[in-house]
């Protein structure tokens, strides 16, 4: 395991060091490791991510004075697996002393052995945390000051708590046309696999355990493809039908792209537009192994207007860059975003639903959608476009469970992983006005 805990350390020094993104940043260092030790090094990172205040926290009890960086990369990894993982306290230390020799740092190995061996020793009587709620909650579960504030401020102290405790609901997946969820359904309870249908997509299927994705035959042939029930009812909210001309203007890596046309039985029409080259090659692999025929990607800026396209397509769905806080699996989102970067997003946001609104026909649909809980991403884009924009309405969706559609204020409604059991995305519909 010593290459992989090596392999580990690299990469979680790359993210918190260097700004890498965690997903990425794997993906490309795993490539030639054992998919075993791949997976354990993939939960090592993200365990050490989804709890590196608490870690900082705890060890800051116990390593006094400056710590190289290498070390505390160590030590947060040495951490992680004493207090979060399936990993014997002898085992953490150990190989921990051994990767700080293999990493040319044999004088401070006794260091690394102290302070982790004192940790095992006080796992029951850890440093408090501290008095002040908000500074509580911050390193209880991981989320940076700032961000608890204004979470605390908008919703509340319970509230926001819960919040940052949920936990993220496992894999899920849906078919793809021409294949359908009864099949799905049918195919997985063949196979043994337990699941859960969504409460607000029944096309979704929860996973009650994980399965080896990649390697599925239904995946490889195209028929599944795995999305979050939050991602999928962005695009219910469309009401997308066969025959539609729609956009996708901030398509990659292309599964509501896919979903649309699944919900369309592959009739009518899609453009998907993005920015990044490589991005829409990402998403046009996406759209080929799915085998979406009704699809068609560019590679163009949803920010930039082009009055060529007034009133083209019957829906525009606008699932815009942000700062992504309310996805699972990506902690590193929340260390890496600040007020400032919040603001930039957040104006990029308002410029790309400028300049895509006229595209919309009279009498089409909206659709605004960020995987955030942000309101100055969210419901404050929404009110200053409906300002700005009187020929646009709020809209309350049909057809969706009642559970949801309650929900709904002004057209806008936000999804919470504690309430909703999945990722915090906002959504808006906005009707144009006929003529």
């Amino acid at each position: 395991m010593m290459d992989a805990r090596r392999a580990a350390l690299e990469a979680l020094l790359d993210i918190t060091d260097k700004g890498a993104y965690a997903n990425l940043r794997l993906k490309k260092g795993l490539q030639e490791m054992d998919s075993a030790d791949a997976r354990w090094v993939s939960a090592l990172v993200y365990t050490t991510l989804d709890h590196l205040l608490r870690i900082d926290h705890v060890l800051a009890g116990f390593a006094k004075g400056r710590v190289q960086p290498v070390i505390r990369g160590i030590l947060r990894l040495g951490a992680a697996q004493i207090l979060y993982m399936d990993v014997p306290d002898s085992a953490a230390c150990n190989e921990s002393v051994a990767l700080a020799k293999r990493m040319g740092k044999g004088k401070l190995a006794g260091y690394v052995n102290g302070v982790l061996r004192q940790l095992c020793r006080n796992k029951d009587a850890l440093p408090p945390l501290p008095q002040d709620p908000v500074e509580r909650i911050s390193i209880s579960y991981s989320w940076p000051k700032w961000l608890v504030q204004e979470y605390v401020q908008c919703y509340g102290l319970e509230f926001t708590q819960a919040l940052l405790s949920a936990k993220a609901p496992g894999m899920t997946l849906r078919a793809q046309w021409p294949f359908t969820a009864p099949e799905l359904a049918q195919a997985l309870t063949d196979r043994g696999i337990s699941f859960r249908q969504g409460e607000l997509d029944a096309n979704a299927f929860h996973l009650m355990k994980g399965l080896d994705i990649a390697a599925d035959p239904l995946f490889q042939s195209g028929k599944i493809t795995v999305q979050s029930e939050s991602a999928m009812l962005v695009c219910r909210l469309l009401h997308p039908s066969p025959g539609m001309k729609i956009l996708d203007a901030c398509a990659a890596p292309g599964g509501k792209t896919a979903y649309l046309s699944h919900l369309m039985e592959g009739r009518g029409h899609i453009d998907a537009w993005e920015i990044h080259s490589h991005r829409a090659e990402l998403l046009q692999k996406t759209l080929e192994r799915l085998h979406v025929k009704n699809a068609s990607v560019f590679c163009r800026d949803a920010a930039c207007p082009d009055g060529a396209l007034a009133a083209h397509y019957d829906a525009v769905l606008l699932d815009v860059p942000c700062s992504g806080l309310g996805v699972f699996g990506k902690p590193d989102a929340r260390y890496a975003k600040s007020d400032a970067i919040i603001q930039e997003l957040a104006q990029l946001q308002a410029n790309i639903l400028n300049a895509c609104a006229p595209y919309v026909r009279p009498g089409g649909v909206l659709i605004y959608a960020t995987c955030t809980i942000s309101r100055r991403e969210n419901e404050g884009q929404i009110q200053a476009f409906l300002q700005a924009h009187p020929e646009f309405r709020p809209d309350v969706p049909a057809g969706l469970p009642p559970k949801i559609t309650a929900r709904f204020r002004a057209g806008m409604v936000q999804l919470f992983p504690h309430l909703d059991q999945g990722e915090g995305f906002f959504m808006a519909r906005l009707v144009k006005a006929d003529g």
